[in-house]
């Protein structure tokens, strides 16, 4: 099983997006951000990331359509998705897209660090 510990960013805003990759840097995770979803599920299957951030204004399909694609998948629909936006109905968009968590823009760093850890799978020790 693979160890990295791997996030895959979906947003077009690159002053977040520097933001988000520093602090999860920090954290020990590989980050890699794209600024648009086109070819969402092909990135996703290359780059086998632990969790997927998702934003709603993603050119050019957008996080709904993007996410629900990803969530299509049989062998991407287990890898957790965090849907996160300035929208102010996100909880909606999030559940339209099939999201397993979200987080309102402007948010704070400690969040969505807790967001992260939260959802990330866990080593299994032992057997």
């Amino acid at each position: 099983m693979d160890k990295v510990k791997r996030i895959l960013i979906f947003d077009d805003d690159q002053s977040i997006s520097d933001i988000m990759k520093l602090v999860m840097e920090e954290k020990g995770w590989e980050v890699l951000s794209l600024s648009q979803c086109n070819d969402a599920v092909f990135q996703i299957r290359a780059y086998q990331p632990k969790i997927i951030m998702m934003d709603n204004n993603i050119p050019d399909y957008g996080g709904v359509f993007a996410a629900k694609d990803i969530k299509q998948q049989i062998d991407l629909r287990h890898i957790p998705l965090i849907y996160f936006t300035g929208h102010y109905d996100i909880k909606m968009l999030s559940e339209e897209a099939g999201a397993d968590a979200y987080l309102s823009k402007p948010f704070d760093l400690d969040q969505l660090d807790e967001l992260i850890e939260s959802l990330s799978p866990q080593d299994r020790k032992g057997i």
